[in-house]
Order: C-alpha cells, then structure tokens, then sequence
C-alpha cells in the first residue's frame, strides 16, 4: 500500500522560511507529476507548485519567487521550499503524487503556520 509521509511543517515567523518533504513508502508506478497543494480554513485546496517528470514546473502565482519545488533526478522525495513566508501563507499543505492513469494519491499534511 503506498503512502505518501510529509515533514517539515511548524510555526515559523513573517519572512520566515521552511522546507518541506514528501516521500512515497511503497512502490508508485510511471509517477506523471508530484506537487503540494494546501488549504487554509474556510478557503479550498489550490494548488502551490508541482513538477511533472519531464521536470516542468508550475506555480501559484501567489509564490512565485518565493517558493521552489524540486526533486532530485525524477526521485523520491519531492521538497518545497519556502522563503519570505508570510501569514497569508498559513495552511495545510498537502502532497500529491498522480500517475500515468490519472491517480492521485495524497498524503495526510502538514500545517504550517506563519505568525508572530
């Protein structure tokens, strides 16, 4: 059974930075994309950054220049790293694997949160 493990979170002051991590235990198969998405109350989950095999990548506008995603070689894990946090930036952040069918497979998240 695969599962997707994320790590990283924590409470982090205005302009702050972390690192997340996200790595699959068990075997996922012809991985089309990996990503973080994230969901703060009351609002839906978006999408922050993916990065597709072929290694693309794509953000929010909201992160841009701030936010990187990468992952090394096509391998497990994927990071997201993030600077100049700000609280606007606070959420669950999400992992998300989808395969060459179109399954996505998420992982449970990880809060961050950004205040003083």
């Amino acid at each position: 059974q695969v599962q997707l493990v994320e790590s990283g979170g924590g409470l982090v002051q205005p302009g702050g930075s972390l690192r997340l991590s996200c790595a699959a235990s068990g075997r996922i198969f012809s991985i089309f994309l990996m990503g973080w998405y994230r969901q703060a109350p009351g609002k839906q989950r978006e999408l922050v950054a993916r990065i597709l095999s072929g290694g693309r990548t794509n953000y929010a506008d909201s992160v841009k220049g701030r936010i990187t995603i990468s992952r090394y070689k096509a391998k497990n894990p994927v990071y997201l790293h993030m600077n100049s946090l700000q609280p606007e930036d606070t959420a669950v952040y999400y992992c998300n694997v989808q395969n060459m069918n179109s399954y996505d497979y998420w992982g449970q998240g990880t809060q961050v949160t950004v205040s003083s």
